[in-house]
């Protein structure tokens, strides 16, 4: 069994359509798809992935990828949630009004990027965003350039326009992170912790073990094995489920293949049929 809980598709930030992710899930034969294509901050790939997952015959495990904060420390925190099974109307409450600050701000920075005289397309950027509805940085930069993520010159360019003194640098207002693990509780989810290593996110990790956080993500591809230890020391402390995921986004993201990094069959998590 290979087992990937952690993709994402054009209702967000991925290049891919659902459907293309469950084509190369079925091609790389992956048994479970965790939808989480976990979709940024929405549930609307749900009814579609549903439907794929019979006509693929593939496991779909509804879920969800939160962009909370740890506002005691200023760091971000990402929130997994996964197993749902209806309409998920207290993510959505929480959701909707970020998904509204983030596409308000991607189009301040469309602004602000023409003004600076770079040649961007507006509609382009908004064609790109289409299955999503919410304009993200990733499909400002697919109607800037056509080279991949991982080039130096797509690199360069994304740091001098988003990263710090870059003409369209800033950021969005994040939902509290014991929020984000609240909604997920409420809609019938199970929490998990996102990459704890890449967001350097450890810190409020053994808080949200407080506040009956279910999981921790352990495979990720920007898990170190220093990382790795600290999640598994943590899992065995507070007896959490383990997670992982290739945290696959297409073109949009870091050169790794859907399937590339998944969870043993015998970490199965309970929430896996």
């Amino acid at each position: 069994m290979k087992i990937d809980l952690h993709t994402h598709s054009r209702y967000s930030d991925g290049s891919e359509t659902l459907e293309g992710l469950f084509q190369q899930a079925k091609a790389a034969g992956i048994t479970h798809l965790g939808v989480v294509v976990v979709d940024h901050d929405t549930t609307a790939h749900h009814a579609e992935g549903r439907q794929l997952a019979a006509q693929y015959n593939i496991a779909f495990i509804p879920g969800v990828e939160i962009s909370a904060y740890d506002f005691q420390r200023q760091r971000k925190v990402h929130m997994l949630g996964y197993g749902f099974q209806g309409e998920c109307p207290h993510i959505q409450a929480l959701c909707a009004p970020l998904l509204a600050r983030r596409h308000a701000h991607s189009l301040w920075q469309v602004a602000r990027i023409q003004e600076a005289s770079f040649a961007l397309d507006k509609e382009q950027a908004l064609a790109f965003a289409r299955e999503s509805g919410t304009l993200y940085k990733q499909h400002i930069m697919n109607a800037l350039t056509a080279e991949a993520y991982d080039a130096k010159n797509y690199q360069t360019l994304y740091r001098s326009l988003f990263k710090q003194a870059g003409v369209a640098a800033g950021d969005i207002r994040y939902v509290d992170a014991f929020a984000a693990l609240r909604a997920i509780h409420a809609d019938g989810g199970v929490a998990v912790l996102a990459h704890p290593g890449q967001l350097d996110s450890f810190d409020i990790a053994e808080e949200l073990v407080r506040e009956e956080l279910d999981g921790i993500e352990l495979i990720h591809p920007d898990h170190t094995p220093l990382h790795m230890e600290r999640v598994q020391q943590l899992a065995d402390k507070y007896s959490l489920i383990v997670t992982g995921g290739s945290d696959y986004h297409g073109r949009y993201g870091a050169s790794v293949k859907l399937g590339q990094y998944t969870i043993p069959s015998l970490q199965k998590p309970a929430f896996i049929k």
